[in-house]
């Protein structure tokens, strides 16, 4: 089932009668990229995954994204559709959402699953990387961007094996809005640090990470998940940053048994 809530496009599947896992992509991506989480869970759970404000089908609007406005368009979902403590999986950009939506109202969820992703803020440095590729988009447009960021995300392993989807994929980024896409590095940029709520989380989480992933390091994401009480730590082997796509068997496996451990 699809539908719209708050301007945002909702994919819904699976057993309405079990726990809901919603799951929130990394940039510049949309809901697909949890294709295969999706078709293995919803056999059991209710599935839910939107686009994020600005990216995919949902509305662009003025481009003038926080993440506290992402974190709310989440909790709008979750009071829409009337769920109790969903699980929530967060990818990259999706993690940096989930760590905030979980400092507003951790209560609000059943536990949380952070893939390749991070609890500080920018650095000044990434900051004006961000600023630059704002920049670039303005000035060469947004498939010249897509095409030297997306090799960032994936193993080299993946891109030379799965060239197909690779392109598929890449296309899926090229046909987001520009304004979307730049908006979306505002958000990042200027969105506040989580690490000192770390020790505060008293819900479940897992933190998986790609085994070659640069963008977001097993070594960071590990010391992350050692900060907080209730938290399971897994490297993803043949991954890059994107280890639900890359290596989607051992992600789900590992998500499934987390999920039964704590329900």
């Amino acid at each position: 089932m699809k539908l719209y809530i708050n301007d945002l496009s909702i994919n819904i599947t699976g057993n309405n009668k079990n726990k809901a896992v919603i799951f929130v992509h990394g940039f510049p991506y949309n809901h697909k990229m949890w294709d295969k989480q999706i078709e293995y869970f919803n056999k059991i759970y209710e599935c839910i995954s939107y686009d994020v404000r600005g990216l995919g089908a949902s509305e662009v609007g003025d481009g003038q994204y926080t993440m506290e406005k992402y974190a709310e368009d989440l909790f709008s979902i979750i009071d829409k559709l009337k769920l109790e403590t969903p699980i929530l999986c967060g990818l990259s950009m999706g993690g940096y959402l989930s760590y905030r939506a979980i400092e507003i109202n951790q209560s609000a969820f059943n536990s949380v699953i952070f893939c390749d992703t991070k609890a500080q803020s920018d650095s000044d440095e990434i900051k004006l990387i961000r600023a630059n590729k704002i920049k670039q988009i303005n000035d060469a447009g947004l498939d010249l961007f897509i095409d030297e960021f997306l090799p960032t995300c994936f193993s080299t392993n993946y891109k030379f094996n799965c060239v197909e989807k690779y392109n598929e994929i890449k296309s899926l980024c090229k046909a987001n809005n520009p304004i979307g896409v730049k908006g979306a590095l505002i958000a990042m940029l200027s969105r506040t640090d989580s690490t000192h709520f770390l020790s505060k989380i008293k819900i479940p989480t897992l933190h998986l990470c790609g085994e070659f992933d640069t963008l977001t390091p097993p070594v960071l994401m590990e010391e992350t998940a050692s900060k907080i009480s209730n938290s399971q730590f897994s490297i993803v082997p043949n991954s890059g940053h994107m280890s639900p796509i890359e290596n989607p068997d051992f992600v789900n496996k590992t998500i499934e048994n987390f999920i039964i451990s704590n329900n």
